[in-house]
């Protein structure tokens, strides 16, 4: 299969679900990650070779290490790496957000990028081609009350993803990209049943993935939102 080599996090359901079909549809290779083995057993079925769905935990740092280093022997370093995995607090004021809960949202959307950075990276620098899209929020760039921890961890994103950008070598670049408002579970989690006025997960692929597609490295540095 010709087309290039996409690397997402977060695939077994939402935005990283709907990518993963959109750019197979496009004849695009899709190696992605997600802690649901029963969802992901059904991507494989859906999605069979050269697509790879591995069961893992961005957290843990050793475990994304094992998966990028089987990923860029197999398949090469990624044209893309879109880091997609993203978990938020029940709705609460901060002080009402017990530890273990702020904790998790952290490790999985900060730390997380972190560690598909450090561990995919390199092989694309050296290949000197390449583009980290880090999804950010619209809670990146504004804030709202009960959603703190998320507020926070993605406001990281836009910093980490711009410091990165200023660290890149020509040829490649980092993006963090906002994707707008989307009906998925996370949203239903903040906004009830008021979520189901957005568009659902394969509407709002059906515009992302060709914007996602055109990023180079024309846009390193470039906070940019799907539109």
């Amino acid at each position: 299969m010709s087309g290039r080599h996409i690397v997402i996090t977060g695939v077994s359901r939402g935005l990283g679900r709907a990518m993963t079909a959109g750019f197979a549809a496009r004849g695009h290779r899709v190696r992605g990650c997600a802690r649901d083995e029963a969802r992901l057993r059904d991507l494989r079925q859906r999605f069979g070779s050269p697509h790879d769905f591995a069961v893992l935990d961005v957290t843990d740092d050793a475990a994304v290490g094992r998966w990028a280093a089987r990923v860029i022997r197999e398949s090469g370093p990624p044209d893309l790496l879109i880091n997609n995995a993203a978990v938020i607090n029940p709705n609460a004021p901060l002080w009402g957000v017990p530890a273990a809960e702020f904790d998790r949202v952290v490790d999985v959307n900060l730390k997380g990028i972190a560690n598909t950075i450090r561990h995919f990276l390199p092989a694309m620098i050296e290949r000197g081609s390449g583009v980290v899209v880090n999804f950010s929020s619209g809670w990146g760039r504004s804030t709202s009350p009960e959603v703190a921890p998320y507020c926070a961890t993605k406001w990281g994103v836009e910093g980490l993803t711009l410091a990165l950008s200023q660290e890149l070598p020509r040829g490649l670049a980092a993006v963090p990209l906002n994707p707008g408002i989307i009906h998925t579970d996370m949203l239903r989690s903040c906004f009830g049943g008021d979520a189901a006025a957005y568009p659902d997960p394969a509407e709002w692929a059906g515009r992302a993935v060709p914007f996602i597609l055109g990023l180079g490295p024309k846009d390193n540095g470039r906070p940019l939102s799907v539109v």
